[in-house]
C-alpha cells in the first residue's frame, strides 16, 4: 500500500498528465473548428458562384432549351450542395447576437450577387463600402451603418463576413476582366 506521501507526490504528476492530454485535445478541437469553418466557406462560395451563374448575362445568349438545361443543372448542384450541413457555432452574448442580426438585415450581401447583373459597377462599389467597413485601413468610403453593426459582432463573425465580401469582390473583378476580354 502506498504511503500518503507517495500518493500526494503522484497526484501532481497525474494532474500534469491529464492537463497535457486536455491541451492536446484542445489543439484537435480548434483544428476541427478551423476545418469545419473552411468547409462552411467552401459551401458558401459554391452556392454564391451558382447564384451568380444563374444571374449571368451569358445565359441570355443561349437558346432557350440550352439555357433551361444550364439552369436545371445549376439548380441540381445547388440542391445537392444544400444537402451538406456543416455547423460551427459561435458563442455570442446578447449584444453580439443583435449586432449579427443587424448585419444579417444587410442580406444585401446576398442581394449584391443578384444586383450584379443589373448594375455591376454600383454593386462593386457597395461591396467595397461593406468591405471598407470591415477594415481599419480601408481605402475609400465605408458604409457607416454596416460598420457599426459589424463592429458589434464577434471576431469570428467579422472574419466570416469579411471573407465573404472579399470573395464577392474578387468574383466581380474577375467577371469585369472577362467582360473586357470579350
Amino acid at each position: 500500500m502506498e504511503s500518503e506521501q507517495e500518493q500526494s507526490s503522484n497526484e501532481p504528476k497525474a494532474k500534469d498528465r491529464l492537463v497535457g492530454l486536455l491541451d492536446q485535445i484542445e489543439v484537435h478541437v480548434e483544428q476541427l473548428r478551423k476545418d469545419a469553418s473552411r468547409l462552411e466557406e467552401e459551401k458558401d462560395s459554391l452556392l454564391t458562384t451558382l447564384d451568380t451563374l444563374r444571374n449571368n448575362d451569358i445565359l441570355h445568349v443561349l437558346e432557350e432549351p440550352d439555357r433551361d438545361d444550364i439552369l436545371r443543372y445549376a439548380e441540381r448542384l445547388s440542391m445537392r450542395c444544400s444537402t451538406v450541413d456543416v455547423l460551427v457555432t459561435v458563442q455570442r452574448d446578447h449584444v453580439q447576437e443583435e449586432a449579427l442580426h443587424q448585419v444579417s438585415m444587410y442580406k444585401r450581401i446576398d442581394g449584391l450577387v443578384i444586383s450584379l447583373r443589373q448594375d455591376p459597377s454600383a454593386t462593386r462599389q457597395k461591396c467595397a463600402e461593406f468591405m471598407n467597413a470591415c477594415s481599419s485601413h480601408g481605402i475609400g468610403h465605408s458604409d457607416k451603418i454596416f460598420e457599426t453593426a459589424i463592429l458589434g459582432c464577434t471576431l469570428d463573425d467579422q472574419k466570416r463576413v469579411k471573407k465573404r465580401l472579399q470573395g464577392l469582390l474578387d468574383y466581380i473583378d474577375k467577371m469585369h476582366i472577362l467582360e473586357m476580354t470579350q
